[in-house]
Parts: structure tokens; sequence; C-alpha cells
């Protein structure tokens, strides 16, 4: 009788679980986006047509750009409704809504920044075309969320309904890139600040120049700002007798930017101008671009936006091609604050004490009660959470100054040429770019775009009292004194996030520009190729030569001299691993693991004593520079013997050899299952790509993530960026006069649903380098938006 029950029990709670199981399924297929049929949609003038590919790229097919951007309005909230809101509340500060108290922190500091008021103020500024744009896409999204009879899975587990969609959603968008591309150079001016402070003036500028042996090729020896510096051996040795701390070095290979080049017509065949552009950001799933492409009468356009901001980031219409990197510069300053002695509430201005502003933020948190902040509000900015050497400082940012943000980019949609894209862009208020155009006559330009400030009394490196009025900023560069080169005589223009500019350009764009080897192999493979077409520009977005790591190689083959082996024979495991490496971060590449870990060991172990006052002054500080091999090299060359960082050893080849082998047992311990000399570049540099909920749902991973392939590249000295979760976020190649051959890669896939066959289908061509067309493929799908009846 008993066993009996049992049996019935187990059946029922299996029973259960299984309409549990198929339940989930049903809400989860249900919520799958819509691809055929007839739709309903507001507003619409006459009928839009949107076909969708075998990839599920769409085309929007409508009689004017209005109809067409409310189509694309909608078929962006099917497919991404959960990632949009997501950015529009990370930038507003309201993820903790959500989320609890993990992301509080966020949104206080999204709060501080006043991102939502920002957005507010700058929506109602922009012109009245752009308000309409917006307000159209925003139709369109608000939609879908109205009439769709299940929205995406992650509002259901997350228990909420999306609040319609505004034109200042799309601004709140357009701010997080911002943040993304510029707001780190608050951590450099702390770093350099407190360095300042702690440590001699020529040490500084030996630790921080703004140039490689890279870039100087590159610029023919142009004088630089912050040029390479003769090793300051006595002021260096004074500060070796603190105790190191190794956790005061990070490196920063893992560079915020991307590759762009463009070729003239001169330099081609047929005449014909190409743009390649990939761009290197952190990678989660859903990817953060969304592709499309739209027709409205001759006017025909293709590429990505973000979800949620409806232009084109980069892409090409019939006559004109766009792509951009980031500019990499310093648009952010920390104003250091006087404060009243004898009243904390009000700070120095010129000869006098002014009070500060107050705003009182509410921040709602998930299961708890709501938490409240207030913003201190300055002349020059809100003030940080942060203080800086125990000192309260203002947060003076571009990205804060809503006479300093657009979306002007909108217009490049509708150029023809590339003096009319100069033109625009010059003038667009987004975040600081490089941009490169290349148009159907064959011509090619580079500039930037965004605003650059026009400083004076100080370079914006360290932090500074702006309260005499000494120093501060007077408005920005015109946009006829921004750099700017239209067919240069080479035929070829390029940027990788390095440094474009020597000492002679009289404003201060910034510091801590990627290293040069990426522009020096992009410059020095478009030298050496026969034939310069969309398919050899694609392969060159895949190269993984690095002769950024040669010198590191030869350093660690001169201290496993033939003596020392015959000593220590198991040295010889190491040499043999280092030699058979092919100087690429190929998957099968051998020997590079264990370069890349060399590295980062000598960095941190020869920099630490350096730098320890600093940590000692800041428990934050780290020393972290993107041309730090230029004082690393250099030490390590001359390897000064009163500058041995590490009394421990005898002499320098001691020293690295240490350094050499505890690199190569960090290596053994991590991958205690394999050999060292059967260890490839692949088993170690695998994607993690993830899905947000993920983590917190284990079970789902294998659904909601990427497959851990084994990935080609590496970090910042390869053209072909990658890491676990950062790479190339889209591969762009493209004629403006051929599309039909132009090539666009994304990652993971168009769809944000994990059931959907397009969720995860263009990742392996992102893996295995393999092209995906620019233009959408023959149709596999019909769906017609008609206008609602009145």
């Amino acid at each position: 009788m008993i066993k009996r029950s049992l049996i019935y029990l187990v059946s029922i709670s299996l029973g259960l679980v299984l309409i549990l199981i198929a339940s989930a399924y049903w809400l989860l297929h249900s919520s799958l986006a819509r691809l055929d049929g007839e739709i309903p949609l507001s507003k619409l003038s006459a009928p839009v047509t949107v076909t969708t590919d075998n990839h599920g790229i769409p085309a929007i097919h409508a009689n004017n750009r209005l109809d067409a951007v409310r189509s694309l309005g909608y078929i962006t909230a099917q497919d991404r409704l959960f990632q949009m809101d997501l950015m529009r509340r990370k930038n507003a500060g309201r993820l903790a809504e959500l989320f609890g108290r993990m992301a509080v922190d966020s949104d206080i500091n999204a709060r501080t920044y006043g991102f939502h008021r920002v957005a507010d103020t700058v929506s109602a500024q922009l012109p009245e075309q752009h308000k309409q744009y917006l307000q159209a896409y925003a139709d369109g999204v608000n939609d879908f969320i109205q009439s769709t009879n299940a929205l995406p899975f992650e509002f259901t587990v997350l228990s909420y309904q999306p609040e319609p969609w505004q034109t200042k959603d799309s601004v709140l968008v357009a701010l997080g890139m911002f943040d993304m591309l510029t707001s780190w150079t608050e951590q450099e001016e702390r770093m350099l600040t407190v360095m300042e402070k702690t440590l001699p003036a020529d040490v500084v500028a030996f630790l921080t120049p703004d140039t490689d042996v890279f870039t100087d090729s590159l610029l023919n020896n142009a004088p630089s700002a912050r040029p390479a510096q003769k090793i300051p051996v006595a002021a260096l040795q004074a500060l070796l007798s603190l105790p190191p701390l190794a956790d005061a070095v990070k490196l920063h290979d893992f560079f915020v930017g991307s590759n762009a080049w463009v070729v003239s017509g001169t330099k081609t065949p047929d005449k014909r101008a190409i743009l390649a552009n990939d761009m290197h950001l952190g990678l989660s799933v859903p990817t953060i671009w969304y592709r499309y492409e739209m027709t409205v009468g001759t006017d025909h356009n293709a590429g990505v936006m973000l979800a949620g901001l409806p232009l084109l980031i980069v892409g090409s219409n019939n006559t004109l091609a766009w792509g951009s990197t980031n500019l990499s510069g310093d648009f952010l300053d920390l104003v250091s604050l006087e404060l009243n002695p004898t009243n904390a509430n009000e700070y120095k201005v010129s000869d006098h004490w002014q009070a500060f502003d107050t705003i009182n933020e509410s921040i709602a948190v998930k299961g708890e009660e709501n938490q409240f902040i207030q913003v201190k509000q300055t002349i020059w900015g809100p003030v940080s959470t942060q203080s800086l050497l125990n000192n309260p400082v203002a947060i003076h940012w571009t990205a804060l100054d809503a006479k300093a943000v657009n979306l002007n980019l909108m217009d490049l949609e509708a150029a023809k040429t590339v003096q009319q894209a100069v033109d625009i862009v010059n003038k667009a208020g987004s975040p600081q770019l490089n941009m490169l155009f290349a148009d159907n006559n064959g011509q090619i330009a580079w500039t930037t775009t965004g605003k650059i400030p026009k400083r004076y009394g100080n370079d914006g490196a360290v932090s500074r009292s702006w309260a005499d009025g000494k120093a501060g900023w007077q408005g920005y560069v015109s946009s006829d004194e921004l750099p700017k080169q239209i067919n240069p005589p080479e035929g070829v223009l390029m940027s990788a996030n390095d440094r474009r500019l020597g000492k002679q350009y009289p404003y201060v764009i910034g510091r801590q520009f990627a290293n040069g080897y990426r522009a020096y192999r992009i410059k020095q493979r478009l030298n050496e190729l026969q034939t310069l077409n969309e398919w050899s520009m694609f392969e060159l977005q895949l190269d993984t030569e690095s002769e950024y790591y040669h010198f590191y190689q030869q350093l660690a083959l001169t201290v496993l001299t033939p003596n020392l082996i015959a000593q220590q024979p198991e040295l010889g495991e190491i040499r043999d691993y280092l030699l058979a490496w092919n100087g690429k971060a190929d998957v099968q590449s051998l020997g590079f693991a264990l370069l890349e870990k060399f590295r980062e060991q000598l960095a941190k172990s020869v920099f630490s004593p350096f730098v320890a006052a600093c940590k000692q002054v800041d428990k934050n500080f780290d020393y972290s520079w993107s041309y730090v091999d230029t004082p690393l090299q250099a030490l390590l060359t001359e390897k000064p013997a009163q500058l041995l960082p590490d009394k421990h050893y005898a002499d320098w080849n001691g020293f690295i050899l240490a350094q050499l082998q505890h690199s190569t047992e960090q290596l053994k311990a991590n991958y205690p299952d394999k050999k060292l000399s059967e260890l490839t570049w692949g088993m170690v540099n695998k994607a993690k790509v993830k899905h947000p909920f993920s983590d917190a749902m284990p079970l789902l991973s294998k659904l909601l993530d990427m497959p851990e392939d084994e990935l080609a590249g590496c970090g910042g000295s390869c053209v072909r960026a990658v890491g676990a979760d950062f790479g190339a976020s889209e591969r762009m190649v493209v004629s403006p006069a051929h599309l039909d051959d132009a090539i666009l890669q994304l990652p993971a896939g168009q769809s944000a649903h994990p059931l959907s066959p397009y969720y995860r289908d263009q990742q392996v061509y992102w893996v295995q380098g393999l092209a995906i067309p620019l233009l959408a493929g023959k149709s596999q799908h019909s769906l017609v938006f008609k206008p609602n009846a009145p």
C-alpha cells in the first residue's frame, strides 16, 4: 500500500513538473517575434513591408522615412525590448527597481551624473525633424508594447510591465554611449593626480608617455605632448625602499575602441573606395547592435543601430559609407573644490563662497525601502560621490552639457559625398569619435566628431581648482578647427584608437590612446597586399599577427641560456614552448599563452615597487597605462642594477627568469590536465558571451549563453581584438557603389529570444571568420504593417 502511494505521489509530482515545463515553454514560445502576416500600426500613412532573410535581418520598404522608422520601432521592440528597457533604466538610474540592492551603486552613479535630466533637456531642444523621427520610432515601440500577446520572457521572470517608450529614452541610450566610451578618463585623472602628489615629476613623466615605437613609426617621430623619457634612475631608486604591492598595477589591454580604415579609388582596380570597420566593445547576449536595411523611395541604407536609438552608427547608403572608432580622448575634468572652512555647504567661486545647489533623488529598491540621496551641484557640474585625496571634486564632462549633445549623426543617412559627411559630423554632439568615410566617387576622408573642450590654465591631466578663474574650459573647438584629412596622396586612412596627432595640434585631445600596434599592422598589410577589395579587407580584420610580443619572446629566450638549461633541464620545456610560437594569436598557436602571462607578470613585478607609495596614499589607486610597454621595455632593455625590483635576485636576468618561471607555474596550475607543449592559445582564450540572467539561472546558461568557443585573436596587440567577453561587436566592409559585395558580421544573432532560430546563428560566422552579406538575403518571411483604420 505504501509502495503504491509512493508511486502515485511520484507520478503526480512528475506530471506537475512536466506541466510546469510545458507551460514555461508555451509562454516562452508565445513571445517569439511575428515575422509574417499583417499588423495594424498607428499613424502610418501607407503600408510598409518588412521582409526577413535566413538570418532574421529585416529589410524595410516604405514610402516615407517616418513610416519606415515607425516600423523599425515595432520590429526592434519585438526583437530587443528588454535590452532597450535595460539601457534606458541603467542610464536613468532605475535598475534597482528590478534587481534590488545589487544595482543601487549603479543607480547612484547615474543619478549623480543626472543623465535623466540631461536627456529631458536634449530631447526638448532637438530640431523638429529629429523630434519627429524619434517620436515616430517611439510610436512603433509603443504599438508593440500595447498590442503584443506576450512580452519577452525577461519581463515575466522579473514580473513587471515596460513603461511606454519616449523620445527622451532614445537620448538616454545615446548618453549611455558617452558613458561607455568616455567616462573611463575619470579614473585616469584620479591616477595621475595621486601620482603627481606622491611621485617625483620625472618618474611620472617616465611612467606615463603618450607614445610607443609603433606610434612613432606611424607619425614619423613627430613630437608628442608626453614623449618617452630616459630612465630617471636616481628618482626611481629612492622609491625602492617601500614594499611592493602587487595589486597596484593593472594592464590596460582591452580597450573600448575599434579598427577602421578606408582605401581610395586610386588603390583599387576598378576605382572603388572601400571602408572597413570593426568596433571593439564588451560582448553579451543579445549583441549591442541591431542590424537592418531600409529602402525609402530611391534612398537605400544598411548597417547597425543601437536598439532604442534609430540612427545608423555605421553603415552605407548607395553613395556614402561611414565607420567609426573611439577617439580615446579626455573630455571629462575633475574640478577640485575649495570648501568654506566655516560652512561645508559652500564652495569657492572667484572671490566669494557659493552654496551648493541640491537635488534630492529617491531610488526605488526592489524588496526594500526607497533609498534617498542628495546630489550636490556646482557651476561646473555634480559633486562626485568619491572624493579625491580626501577632497571633494565636481565632474565637468561634455556628456553632462546639454549644449554639447545632439543627434546630428542621423543626417549621415542622407549624405552623398565625403565632404558633406565631414560637415555633418563636425557639428554633431555625439560621443567623441574618429569618423572615416568612402563615397561612390572613390573619395575618402577622416575627421573627428563630438565636442572637444578648449582648455586654458591646465591640460586636464590632473585635478585642479577652477575657483580663481585661471583654469577651466572656454567652450569647444569649432568645427573649422577640428582635424580632418580628405583624399590624402597615399590613398589610405586608418584609425585603431591610436594617437593620430602630435604636439603641433593646438588643443588637448587626450593622452592615453591605444598603443600603435594595430594601426601599424593595418598600414603594413595594406602596403603589402597586391589586391585591395572587400575580401582582402575582411581578411585583414581577422589578422592575428602580433609582432608586439616579439620583444617578450626574445627577452625570455635570452635568459634561457644553454648553460642554464644544462644545469636545470626542466627549463628546456619552457624554451621549446616559446620557440614553437608562430608569431600569431591563432587558436592553434603554441607559446602565446605564456608570453601574454609573462608580460603581465613583468609589468606587475617591475612597477609595483615604484608605485607602492601611491597605493599607500589612495587605497583605490591602480597604475594602468595604455603605453606601459614603453617604460617597461626601457627598464628591461637597460637593466639598471640600482633599479632591480627585488633584491632577492643577483641581477636582472635572475629576476626575469623568476617571473618567467612564475608565469609558467600559473599557466600549468590553471590547466593541470594539459602538457605545456600542447597548450594552445585557443584552449586559454575561450568565449564567455553571456545573457544577463545566466549567472542567476545557471541551469539555463546553455540555452541563454553563446558556446564557449576557442577564439583567435588577442587584446590590444592584434588587429583581431578579442577576449572572453570582449571583441569585434561587428565587422563591416563596404564600397557604397557596390553594396552587393559588402560584408557585415555580428556575434550572437539578430534576436534576443532564446527559442528564435536567429538567437545564435551568426555566432559561428563570427568565431570562424566567415562572411555574411551586408544586404539582407532572399526573403524568408514577409510582414506588412498597415495603417490603423480611423
